[in-house]
Formats: structure tokens, C-alpha cells, sequence
């Protein structure tokens, strides 16, 4: 299975993906790479922007994607 599988799977699943997510639990470290392939296979792919923090107490802020086929 692909990577790009491998993230569609998972949103599938879980309903969205961030770049953690992919990292700790598919070891994909490009994200967004991966979904402008996703976009080429056809998904419509949209994403919010999030704030956290970071380990150190500092604001981060991050895309989380979800996915549908077009139809």
C-alpha cells in the first residue's frame, strides 16, 4: 500500500489527519505532498488551520486535513 493509500485510509477512519498524526502514526513525514497526489487521484481535500501549543509552552499553528471523493 502507498502512502497516499495509507492517508486515505486513515481519514477514512479517523475523519481527519495532521502532520503529527501522519508522522507518530504512519512514519509519512511529507503531509502535504502526499495530499497534492490525493488531489491529482481525484479527492476534494480541504483543511482548517489549528492552534496549539508546543512542549515548550509556545503557539503553533497547523493544518488538518479531511478528505471525501468527488463525486
Amino acid at each position: 500500500m502507498n502512502q497516499e493509500q495509507k492517508i486515505i485510509n486513515y481519514v477514512e477512519r479517523f475523519g481527519s489527519i495532521t502532520t503529527l498524526d501522519a508522522f507518530r502514526d504512519l512514519a509519512i513525514t511529507r503531509l502535504s505532498a502526499r495530499i497534492f497526489n490525493i488531489k491529482k487521484l481525484g479527492y476534494k481535500v480541504s483543511s482548517v488551520r489549528e492552534k496549539s501549543k508546543n512542549r515548550f509552552g509556545e503557539e503553533v499553528n497547523y493544518s488538518r486535513y479531511f478528505i471525501e471523493k468527488e463525486q
